[in-house]
C-alpha cells in the first residue's frame, strides 16, 4: 500500500472538511436570522444532502472517465466559493434583496452550491480504492471517517470564537471567511501534491455514462450490493437522526450554543480517535464483516442508552453514553464501504461507490424529516426509532457473511 497518496488525500479532505465542521453547527441559527419558518429552515438543512444525493453518482462515474484528481480539485474549489458567498450573504445581513433576491434565497444558494462541490467524497473513496490492495482497503476507506472526525473536532473549535455571546447580535460572518480559506488551501495543496490515482484505462473497459441507471441497477441485484447499501442507508438514518436532534436536545439540557459547539467536538474527537487509532487497526485483523457487524450492534446499544439519558434528562449520563453510539459508526461506515468496494468491478469504484453515497445522502434528508416530530412527540423517541433501525441493520449485515473472500476475511458462504 501507497502510503504517500493515502496521507495527501487524507490531509486535503481533512483541510476541506475543518470548513464543514465550521459551518454546519452555525447553519441552524443564521437560517433563523434571517427569517426561516421551521419548514423552511428544515429545507434549508436538507438542501445540501440533497445535492449529494443527486450529484455524487454524476462525480463518481465521471472521475471513473476523466480521472479522480480534476473532479477532487473543481470539489474543493467550489467549496470555497460557495463559503466565501455564504460569508458576504451573513455579511449583509437583513437589509433587503441582493441582485434580486433575499438573503434567505442566498443562503439555500450557498448550501446548494457546497453540497455539489462536496458531492466529491466517494470520488476521495475510489481514489483510495486506486491505491490500496484489497487486504488494506478497509484500513485505506477508515481514513475518510478519520478525516471527518478530525475536521469535524477541529472545525467547531475554530468557529466557536466566532459565536456572539449575546443572543441577540446578528450572525458573525468571519467563520464563512475562515472556511472559505481552509477550501482554497486544501485546493491548493491538491494541485501542488495530489497525484492521478486512476491507471490509464481502467475506467474505460465499457461503455461509461455519468449516470448509467441499468448498469446501476443491475450492481444493485447482485449478491451482497442490495443489503450493503440498505445497511449503509439505514445507518446513516440512525445517525442523522440523532446529529439533527442533538443540538435540541442538549438546549433541552441547559447547555449553551459554546457548550453544544464543544458537545460536536466532543464526537469529532471520538470519531477521529476510533478511526485513525482503533479501527483502521483492528479492520485488517477482524475483517470488513466482523468490524461491520460489531458496529452496528454498537450503534443499536448507543442508541438505547441515549434514549435512556434523554429519558432521564442527564447531561452527563449523555455524554457518558455517548462515545458508544459515535463508535459504532465509526467502525461500521469504513467497513460497509470497503465491502461494497471489494464487491464492485475495478471499472464500476467511481460509480458504485457513488451510488452508495447517494444512499447515505437520501438518509441524510429524510432522517432530520423523521427526527425532528418525533423529538416534538417525546425527547427519546428518536433514539428508540434509531435503535429500531440499527436492528435491523444488524440482521443485514449477518446475511454479509462470505462477503469478502480472501484469505484472513470471512470465508466463502
Amino acid at each position: 500500500m501507497n502510503r504517500s497518496p493515502l496521507f495527501i488525500i487524507f490531509l486535503t479532505v481533512f483541510i476541506d472538511l475543518l470548513g464543514f465542521g465550521i459551518v454546519l453547527p452555525l447553519l441552524p441559527r443564521y437560517g433563523e436570522h434571517f427569517q426561516a419558518t421551521g419548514l423552511t429552515l428544515g429545507l434549508l438543512m436538507a438542501s445540501f444532502s440533497a445535492m449529494q444525493f443527486l450529484f455524487a453518482p454524476l462525480w463518481g462515474r465521471l472521475s471513473d472517465r476523466i480521472g479522480r484528481r480534476p473532479v477532487l480539485l473543481v470539489g474543493l474549489i467550489g467549496s470555497a466559493v460557495f463559503y466565501f458567498l455564504f460569508a458576504r450573504v451573513t455579511q449583509g445581513g437583513n437589509t433587503g434583496p441582493i441582485y434580486g433576491l433575499s438573503p434567505l434565497m442566498w443562503l439555500f444558494v450557498t448550501r446548494i452550491g457546497a453540497g455539489i462541490a462536496g458531492a466529491t467524497i466517494p470520488t476521495a473513496q475510489a481514489y483510495i480504492a486506486d491505491v490500496t490492495d484489497a487486504a488494506n482497503r478497509g484500513k485505506g476507506m477508515a481514513i475518510i471517517g478519520a478525516a471527518f472526525g478530525v475536521g469535524f473536532t477541529f472545525g467547531p473549535l475554530i468557529g466557536a470564537p466566532f459565536v456572539p455571546d449575546d443572543p441577540a447580535a446578528g450572525p458573525s460572518a468571519a467563520p464563512g471567511y475562515v472556511a472559505a480559506a481552509l477550501s482554497a488551501i486544501a485546493f491548493l495543496w491538491a494541485f501542488a501534491m495530489l497525484p492521478e490515482s486512476l491507471k490509464r484505462g481502467a475506467g474505460l473497459s465499457r461503455r461509461a455514462h455519468w449516470f448509467d441507471r441499468a448498469s446501476l441497477q443491475a450492481a444493485v441485484a447482485r449478491p451482497y450490493i442490495g443489503p450493503i447499501l440498505f445497511a449503509m442507508f439505514l445507518t446513516t438514518f440512525a445517525f442523522a437522526q440523532f446529529e439533527t436532534t442533538l443540538s435540541l436536545l442538549t438546549d433541552r439540557l441547559g447547555m449553551s450554543d459554546r457548550g453544544n459547539f464543544l458537545v460536536f467536538a466532543y464526537i469529532g474527537l471520538i470519531l477521529a480517535l476510533s478511526q485513525g487509532l482503533l479501527i483502521r487497526r483492528l479492520i485488517p485483523r477482524l475483517g470488513e464483516f466482523w468490524m461491520g457487524l460489531a458496529g452496528v450492534s454498537l450503534m443499536t446499544v448507543g442508541l438505547l442508552c441515549l434514549g435512556w439519558a434523554s429519558g432521564q434528562h442527564s447531561l452527563g449520563l449523555l455524554l457518558v453514553v455517548l462515545p458508544i453510539a459515535v463508535v459504532g459508526f465509526s467502525a461500521t461506515t469504513p467497513s460497509l464501504q470497503a465491502l461494497l468496494s471489494l464487491n464492485s468491478g475495478a471499472d464500476e469504484q467511481g460509480g458504485i461507490l457513488g451510488v452508495g453515497q447517494s444512499m447515505s445522502a437520501l438518509a441524510r434528508i429524510l432522517g432530520p424529516a423523521l427526527a425532528l416530530p418525533l423529538q416534538n412527540w417525546s425527547l427519546p423517541l428518536p433514539y428508540w426509532v434509531g435503535a429500531g433501525l440499527m436492528a435491523v441493520s444488524c440482521g443485514l449485515v449477518f446475511t454479509l457473511y462470505g462477503a469478502a473472500r480472501r484469505p484472513g476475511r470471512v470465508p466463502a458462504g
